[in-house]
């Protein structure tokens, strides 16, 4: 893992000033605390900062081919270097290195920006071609590594987080309106927006080409993970084939020339990787955990009965209402407003690992390949309930009835009559978005400030989602509902929290279940066989039967979360009350606080169970802190401040 940065000018001939380039990286240099290089040519500027993986010695970035015309900023891993590397030399190339970067040059004198389509790993780069005066930045299949862009007339500004950008002058920080919708919509913001209008994120499996003068190309999609269910195959060879590819992705994830650990959840998909992993390391495997002193929350047990099973080194740590007190640091690392409470305990388990080992590998992916979260099985009960409905009756009676149904957040979800008429009265792809949204309507509009309401112009939030749910084939829900996850959750959610935990502590994290061929393996195995008779993840659970004990196996998922609820009432109040609810707090300027006043207040007394929306007020109202008063005395944030509050006047 790494951080790149770099500008490029439309005047071929400006230099980039050292100093400038300089601050990018020094802004991402938790990402990269080995190393720094620099590249200058006049118009354009590379910077790189390394978390030395793989050839320690003399694998420094920038890279070059032979003759320096192309150079190169990466971050990630290649698994499949090795391969590509004896199949360039075959071919003349001759290399200076041993690292998987430098496979990099070589590849694209071979094919040109279609070298992505060759790499297995994940990665975000940026590629300077001398000769053809050309710029190709590239991200990884699902998303694991980020890439941040910003263009206007005069230059392009990448870097691998927000921040890098931001420290390069001329940079716009004005907030779109649309974000903060999309953000408490689904305490995340999704797709190629970011919080800040004119700043982008690459979408995955995007590579964008550039020329000097030319910053406005657009960027190809280069794939695309396709729900094509085959039917051919038996269950029995269908998890042979799982546990074939598991094995070799794994094994190719442990490629490192550091020592390797594994995050220990005691969920099933950590423990398959645990249990994988344990005896192909030097030494016993180290794992590590978190837990809390809530017992309902926490998981320590067993995980420790699979590093007992395993013969593991396990080291584990509890998490306290303390935790939330870094709240303020996971602003400054995730750059926007990010409101999965599990970023607390992942940023915790990261840190813990990071004073052991320099990698570990993750189980996160396990539940979109394989159809592991509960709302899958949940949402396809309401999906066989829909089908047996007239639409008539759907459409017309069920909608309204669910508009004029009281909401009853203290009860269980299937009690919830608001939420399942209001599913069962949408199709499959937007009951399924409905089924993600933090914060539904009209509360979410009425939370917004009137005048980013008054800008928003029927902005649609969940129209993501629905395309990518429309993208499987329209009999199979289930494989809709992975579709979506895939190209909307898994890379806008779960691995930005686990790439901005880790880095801000010097870790790399490679997740095996996110190997892409994997995911097109899972991709093609029909939907009876991941949720079965309303068990979820049913076929990966059997293919592994043999190695993981029953206690594993058939305890209901839990997940990585926080007791927000409780801690919200109690130890979270005073931190609540100042940085939401005080009529001078910056957030002001972005929502309604009477109206979460309100909410608050029915959340204390135990009428309303808001506690992920209230949490999401809290996150933006810490993030609003930094860029509009927090450090109101620097001169960066005073202009970073002018400007957004130009966007609200």
């Amino acid at each position: 893992m790494c951080g790149i940065a770099g500008i490029i000018y439309s005047d071929r001939h400006r230099p980039v000033e050292p100093a400038v380039l300089k601050a990018m990286g020094d802004a991402i240099a938790h990402r990269g605390p080995d190393a720094e290089g620099f590249w200058f040519r006049p118009g354009i500027g590379l910077a790189h900062r390394r978390l030395s993986i793989i050839d320690l010695e003399g694998g420094d970035q920038p890279i070059g081919n032979e003759d320096g015309s192309i150079q190169v900023v990466f971050n990630g891993e290649i698994y499949n270097y090795q391969e590509l590397r004896r199949g360039l030399e075959a071919r003349g190339h001759r290399f200076q290195t041993k690292s998987d970067t430098e496979v990099l040059v070589h590849l694209y004198e071979e094919h040109g920006a279609a070298l992505v389509e060759r790499l297995r790993g994940m990665f975000a780069f940026a590629l300077w071609d001398q000769h053809q005066r050309q710029l190709v930045l590239a991200r990884d299949r699902l998303g694991l590594k980020p890439l941040y862009i910003y263009r206007d007339t005069e230059k392009l500004v990448f870097g691998s987080e927000l921040k890098a950008i931001l420290a390069c002058p001329g940079v716009p920080r004005a907030v779109d309106p649309a974000a903060v919708e999309d953000y408490l919509a689904y305490g995340m913001v999704p797709g190629a927006r970011t919080i800040l209008q004119g700043i982008i994120k690459l979408p995955p499996a995007h590579v964008l080409a550039v020329c000097p003068g030319a910053f406005a190309a657009a960027d190809r999609c280069y794939w695309r993970l396709r729900i094509e269910p085959d039917f051919g195959p038996t269950v029995e060879e269908w998890q042979e084939a799982i546990r074939a590819k598991l094995a070799e992705t794994t094994r190719l994830h442990l490629i490192a020339d550091v020592p390797v650990g594994a995050f220990l959840s005691g969920g099933i998909d950590s423990s398959i990787i645990v249990a994988l992993t344990a005896g192909a390391t030097r030494g016993p495997l180290q794992t590590f955990s978190i837990g809390f002193a809530e017992e309902r929350f926490s998981e320590l047990p067993y995980a420790k009965e699979i590093a007992n099973r395993f013969g593991t080194r396990h080291t584990e740590e509890i998490v306290n209402p303390d935790a939330v007190s870094l709240i303020d640091e996971l602003t400054h690392y995730y750059d926007e407003p990010f409101a999965d409470s599990s970023a607390i305990p992942t940023y915790l388990v990261s840190r813990l690992a990071s004073q052991h080992v320099k990698v570990v590998l993750s189980g996160d992916g396990g539940d979109e390949a394989f159809g592991g979260y509960s709302r899958y099985a949940h949402d396809l009960t309401e999906a066989a309930l829909r089908r047996r409905l007239p639409g008539w009756l759907r459409r017309s009676v069920l909608k309204q009835l669910a508009q004029v149904w009281p909401k009853a957040d203290w009860l269980p979800r299937p009690l919830r009559a608001k939420t399942m008429l209001t599913n069962l009265s949408l199709e499959a792809g937007p009951a399924y978005a409905n089924t993600l949204t933090l914060c539904r309507q009209p509360l979410r509009r009425r939370l917004m400030g009137a005048d980013l309401r008054g800008t928003l112009n029927g902005h649609d939030p969940g129209s993501l989602l629905r395309e990518s749910f429309a993208t499987a084939p329209q009999s199979d829900v289930l494989g809709g509902m992975i579709a979506a996850d895939v190209a909307v959750v898994l890379p806008d959610d779960f691995l930005v929290k686990v790439d901005r935990a880790s880095m801000a502590h010097g870790l790399e994290v490679r997740p095996p279940l996110v190997d892409h061929e994997l995911m097109e393996l899972a991709a093609r195995i029909p939907s009876r066989w991941k949720v079965h008779d309303g068990q979820t993840k049913w076929i990966f659970k059997n293919a592994y039967r043999q190695i993981l004990p029953d206690s594993i196996l058939r305890r209901p998922k839990q997940g990585f979360e926080i007791p927000i609820d409780d801690w919200l009432r109690g130890p979270l109040r005073p931190m609540f009350e100042s940085a939401v609810l005080d009529p001078k707090a910056p957030i002001s300027a972005l929502v309604e606080q009477k109206v979460a006043q309100q909410i608050y207040a029915s959340h204390l007394n135990g009428t309303s169970r808001l506690g992920n929306v209230l949490w999401s007020l809290l996150v933006l109202a810490k993030w609003a802190e930094r860029y509009h008063g927090a450090r109101a005395n620097s001169p960066s944030v005073q202009a970073r401040t002018k400007m957004i509050d130009s966007s609200n006047e």
